[in-house]
């Protein structure tokens, strides 16, 4: 099964298929490879079937014609590779445009418009300096670059390469990032460069830090505390995230120290009145700190809608702020009637917008789902407060951290630069028992008598689509009452047997039937709209034409262009657990088909089992794989820098 990588919510449709394609079109509607095509194709199979190691593709000699094996009994011989032989170097002409320069390497045409977007109007000249350059559009493998560099330069292609080994160190970061990571260890990345036949991953490393391509930071070291020597750890990162963390540690710290010196009678006047001692604990930690961290599930959220009433009542300008429109809309339910995202809030859609400063026109801002932040967005906010502005980043510390790279929530938490409020606030019923246990590393059975918590076992790929597909359409509908249009999905990946694609295409046969028209869409479609990287926002289809596919997200109109369909939209009635995060439904429907076992963490399996609000249905395949997940995987570990950075400030602060 295709893995719910950290960076699911942000994933196009496009980008999760493995790779680019390397064919053109002809002139019968037909793939039509050219002979460098045909061998780049053919090397990139074999080195991902493990035939053939990637550096036994360069400079190697010309093998000599040999005669086809005959057939044997039973079993058929695969037909000779096409990269046996080498590919003669494209000359490539004086003016050439991108797309000729992708044709004479065996790139399809199609990569024109995504590397001039990436590398700017001389992306001819640039890949024809460096075809490594090619990395940089998203989608290409290093196997295809080595095809297309060794197309354009020939013998002069190898793996020890110097642009080669650069363009890699800034391709294993940007993949990095996809998993959440802001940087990696130097004996990471040595270790991965020399798995893909870098000669020298230590000289790789020191020219792509010459060249300025990644920035080194050094952590650890003498402890003057403890006096004793600390491990030091080199940090290898790219500047957009070393930057955005630095800023965010910065912008943090200048809110803790110009946050209110003491908090007045009026603030302890205001905690008395709260609804609930977890509410007054936050009352009075906002009081007197400008940054604040709160935790707790689904029923804490009241605690700081509760802190936004208390400091309107005090004349502030405080607002609360989610993740999702479908956040948004709880918050309403619990009384925020004011409540916008955080989207929303950053471009000025939403909420009190700017002051003459261009900061953001408030005192307080709760946000809530602040797990969901990663480091860019969560920088960007912080730079939008204005000095003595409160921010309390409230979550619930359980669920799967950011689509984006970093861990910002928990990083806060784990620097106790600032006041930590924990909930004492239950989630209630069977659902927030069973959610609770496993937060702790226990999967309980609890009693569920009005079938809030149902499992269901299954014992192959193909009874869990069939008895995911019954229980949307017919047994949840008819024992619990929730409609299928309000039942999600939750499966750990796209692809696989069950895996969201299956799953989703048996669901519109079942719940939708069309032939698709628009796209691979029909009216009444269940979508999943991703706008911009970290964000998923469901939505249904209402029509086509030429402006594009018009989606209802929310009662918010939205119209996709005809060529950012593919990229933007897939179906929705089945998602992953990090498109799931921060939003809920009536009720959930979580396929666990035996191929996800290894997939599984405490963290996912929180996050997907949190998200009914009234009904839960586990359909079961993974045997002990999921209790083993829940007490001895936790989440995914993410290596990032705003922990240590916040500790060296409050350190230096005293």
């Amino acid at each position: 099964m295709t893995t719910d990588r950290p960076a699911e919510g942000a994933d196009s449709a496009a980008a999760e298929d493995a790779g680019t394609p390397v064919d053109g079109p002809s002139g019968d509607g037909r793939p039509r490879k050219s002979a460098a095509a045909e061998a780049l194709a053919a090397a990139v199979r074999a080195v991902e079937s493990g035939e053939r190691s990637a550096a036994s593709f360069f400079n190697e000699p010309a093998a000599r014609p040999t005669a086809r094996p005959a057939p044997k009994p039973v079993r058929t011989p695969a037909a000779p590779s096409a990269a046996a032989a080498p590919v003669r170097r494209q000359p490539v002409p004086p003016g050439a445009g991108v797309a000729e320069v992708l044709a004479a390497g065996g790139a399809p045409e199609q990569l024109a418009g995504p590397a001039t977007e990436v590398l700017g109007e001389q992306a001819a000249d640039a890949l024809r300096e460096d075809p490594w350059q090619l990395l940089a559009v998203p989608g290409v493998r290093p196997e295809q670059a080595d095809g297309f560099a060794r197309a354009l330069l020939g013998a002069e292609c190898g793996p020890d390469d110097e642009r080669r080994a650069r363009a890699l160190v800034v391709w294993l970061l940007e993949r990095a990032a996809l998993a959440g990571h802001t940087v990696l260890e130097s004996s990471v990345l040595r270790a991965e460069l020399a798995r893909r036949s870098v000669p020298d991953a230590d000289a790789a490393l020191q020219a792509a830090l010459a060249e300025g391509a990644v920035l080194v930071f050094q952590e650890g070291g003498a402890d003057e505390e403890a006096e004793e020597t600390a491990d030091v750890r080199l940090l290898l990162g790219l500047d957009r995230y070393a930057m955005a963390e630095e800023s965010l540690a910065d912008g943090l710290a200048r809110l803790l120290n110009n946050g209110p010196a003491e908090a007045g009678s009026e603030w302890g006047e205001a905690a008395e009145a709260a609804a609930s001692p977890s509410a007054a604990e936050l009352v009075r930690a906002a009081a007197g700190s400008g940054l604040v961290a709160h935790s707790g599930g689904e029923a804490a959220r009241a605690e700081p809608v509760a802190l936004v009433a208390a400091a309107r009542s005090l004349g502030l300008r405080a607002w609360a702020a989610a993740h999702t429109e479908d956040g948004r809309r709880r918050l309403v339910e619990q009384g925020e009637a004011d409540a916008v995202t955080v989207a929303g809030l950053m471009a000025g859609r939403e909420g009190p917008g700017r002051d003459e400063d261009g900061a953001l026109a408030l005192d307080l801002l709760a946000v809530l789902d602040a797990p969901q932040l990663d480091v860019e967005t969560a920088a960007l906010l912080v730079e939008s407060l204005a000095d003595g502005t409160r921010l309390v980043l409230c979550g619930d510390p359980g669920v799967l951290w950011s689509a984006g790279a970093g861990r910002v929530f928990a990083d806060v938490v784990a620097s106790r630069a600032c006041p930590v409020v924990v909930s004492r606030t239950p989630d209630p019923g069977p659902i927030g028992e069973l959610v609770s246990g496993i937060g702790i590393g226990e999967l309980n059975r609890v009693e569920a008598p009005g079938k809030e918590v149902v499992i269901v076992p299954v014992r192959d790929a193909g009874e869990a689509v069939h008895r995911t597909v019954q229980l949307v359409a017919d047994s949840v509908p008819r024992a619990i009452g929730v409609p299928a249009g309000q039942t999600q999905v939750i499966t750990p990946g796209h692809g696989g047997a069950a895996g969201t694609r299956v799953l989703n295409a048996a669901l519109k046969e079942r719940l939708n039937p069309g032939p698709g028209r628009f796209g691979g869409f029909d009216p009444g479609d269940r979508v999943v709209h991703v706008p911009a990287p970290g964000r998923a926002v469901p939505g249904t289809v209402v029509s086509a034409d030429a402006e594009g596919l018009r989606l209802d997200c929310g009662g918010v109109p939205v119209v996709v262009a005809p060529e950012r369909v593919a990229e933007e939209v897939r179906h929705g009635w089945a998602v992953t657990a990090h498109q799931a995060a921060g939003m809920r439904w009536p009720a959930a429907v979580v396929a666990l088909p035996g191929d996800a076992a290894g997939e599984l963490t405490r963290s996912w399996v929180y996050t997907a089992f949190s998200r009914g609000e009234r009904h839960l249905s586990v359909v079961h395949g993974v045997d002990q794989a999921l209790p083993r997940a829940v007490a001895e995987v936790p989440a995914k570990e993410r290596t990032t820098r705003l922990r240590s950075l916040l500790e060296a400030q409050h350190r230096a602060a005293g």
